[in-house]
């Protein structure tokens, strides 16, 4: 295992390290997210050639949201390819992520840049959730909500660079830039160890002390964490051949029952003999393809879990379908069509700036204030920044109406000459801080709390891939929107919807603030009531 001498290295400055390394796959997934609002502007830009190709509004919107699709499908395969390693995959995925930066650069046709942009999604959303479970397998306890912060931090950081960037660089030479960042990626992980769960459930005991020794310090005893580890493992193992059908953990010809010679229970690891070889193998099998077909079919049979479901996947449609992704990809394109004086650019930058603080902020509000009184409070604002910016664009658009046809009289001279541009902006960063400070995180938090530990990871997948989804629908549907309500309509349906979601919350999302995991079991979850 190459890795970086960790003999200067304290137990915490190991863990940063490597969480600082794999931070990267966020950081691009970051600069990805923010590459559209600038580079569309720059595709649609009449006062050069930029592109040798035209692009009209729906192919616009194709390239928007076709990384999100690409992400979907990602979400669903890297819970299967975590199994191959977390550094292993994070290695592997990070030269194709380049290489679809790359072909973005020279491209010659805008059917290139939807391929691209599929490819370029699939990978990040492989790279992002890797990088979050890489990161929570190798934490200590006491500083595992930094370094998962950390990742947070670093996407929203990478989609401000990007915003602050395009105001300067044309789309391929912005794609030229976030290239370099998967590349820094695999460079940066081939020297940190692979994660101790990892090696343990491969059955590699003396690699995973020599990993956990790298990342608590070279005279830190490990036995105790190592002594846990592997009985987390083998709790988990048991739990997962406990809800395998019998079919499939049927013994095979050659005395071998599930992978694990000589008729092993579940407990022993069956890697010992061969280097685990066979026993992974089989094991991988086990886990991976007909693991999820059982989950899947789990979760749908039991009743207990639907109000779960139904919470988190409703909370991540309010989440998508209230303008903050069409900010995040058409912000300067929306910003040129509202502002008359200011620079679109450089309201994008505003807006990524006041973003990443609000991030960072709201770690430290969640657990003070509540999760209810948040989403409430954000609700509440997100309607009224939304409304607000709706009626903002349809004053301006009018006034300009009126001026183009000469009733000078009766438009607002002010308007026209920009003087009331910090009203809108004002509007968006209203809606920025209320939905980064609620709605955001704690629809991603709740995942995590209200389904029982057997579930977590199918509920976690299925969350995530309704998530993306719905963000594909909110990101190529915006045109659409557009083109029938206008864009001050847009923003007043994105409004009502925001309203929903507040009565979504007060009737139906439960307060799970002090309360332990264990306790979110969807029995319990029913009974749960506001805590005002």
């Amino acid at each position: 295992m190459a890795a970086i001498d960790a003999e200067l290295a304290s137990p915490a400055v190991a863990a940063i390290i490597a969480a600082l390394a794999v931070s990267l796959g966020p950081l691009a997934a970051g600069l990805g997210k923010g590459y559209s609002s600038p580079a569309i502007d720059s595709l649609q830009d009449l006062r050069g050639n930029f592109t040798h190709f035209s692009v009209n509004d729906q192919q616009v919107s194709w390239i928007a949201s076709l990384s999100l699709l690409g992400a979907l499908f990602g979400g669903m395969f890297g819970g299967l390819a975590m199994q191959f390693g977390r550094k292993r995959v994070l290695t592997l995925m990070s030269l194709p992520f380049s290489i679809s930066w790359i072909l973005t650069m020279f491209a010659k046709s805008v059917e290139t840049m939807f391929v691209t942009a599929f490819v370029g999604g699939f990978c990040c959303a492989i790279v992002s959730s890797v990088a979050q479970v890489y990161v929570s397998e190798i934490a200590s306890p006491d500083i595992r909500g930094f370094l998962s912060a950390i990742q947070k931090i670093a996407g929203h950081f990478g989609m401000l660079i990007s915003y602050l960037v395009g105001a300067y660089l044309d789309w391929r030479q912005l794609a030229m830039l976030i290239a370099m960042a998967p590349i820094m990626l695999f460079i940066s992980v081939i020297y940190i160890p692979e994660t101790p769960s990892f090696l343990v459930l491969r059955g590699c005991d003396e690699e995973a002390h020599r990993s956990l020794q790298w990342l608590r310090g070279p005279h830190k005893n490990v036995e105790l964490e190592l002594d846990t580890i592997r009985s987390n493992v083998r709790t988990s193992r048991m739990n997962l051949l406990n809800r395998m059908t019998p079919s499939s953990v049927a013994t095979s010809s050659n005395g071998v029952t599930n992978g694990m010679p000589n008729g092993d229970t579940a407990q022993q690891l069956p890697f010992a003999e061969q280097r685990g070889r066979r026993g992974l193998r089989d094991y991988l099998e086990l886990v991976s393809f007909e693991a999820l077909v059982v989950n899947v079919k789990s979760v749908l049979r039991n009743v207990r879990l639907v109000k779960p479901i139904l919470i988190t996947c409703g909370l991540m449609i309010f989440q998508r379908f209230t303008g903050a992704s069409s900010f995040n990809f058409y912000a300067v394109t929306i910003f040129r069509k509202t502002f008359a004086g200011m620079n679109p650019h450089g309201a994008a930058i505003a807006v990524g700036f006041v973003q990443l603080l609000a991030s960072m902020l709201s770690g430290l509000l969640i657990d003070t204030v509540g999760r209810i009184p948040l989403l409430i409070v954000s609700s509440i604002f997100m309607s009224l920044a939304l409304a607000g910016f709706g009626s903002c664009v349809y004053y301006g658009e009018t006034s300009k109406m009126l001026l183009a046809a000469g009733n000078g009289a009766l438009a607002d001279v002010a308007v026209a000459n920009g003087q009331n541009d910090w009203i809108p902006l004002l509007c968006v960063l209203v809606f920025t801080v209320a939905f980064a400070l609620g709605i955001s995180p704690i629809s991603w938090l709740l995942v995590g709390e209200l389904f029982p530990l057997e579930y977590r990871a199918i509920g976690s997948s299925i969350a995530t891939s309704f998530s993306y989804f719905c963000a594909f629908l909110s990101v190529k549907t915006f045109v659409d929107f557009q083109s029938f309500l206008g864009l001050h309509g847009t923003f007043w349906l994105y409004a009502c919807i925001s309203c929903v979601g507040l009565f979504f919350v007060v009737m139906v999302v439960p307060e799970t603030k002090g309360r332990d995991l264990e306790e979110m079991d969807p029995r319990y979850v029913r009974t749960l009531t506001i805590n005002r």
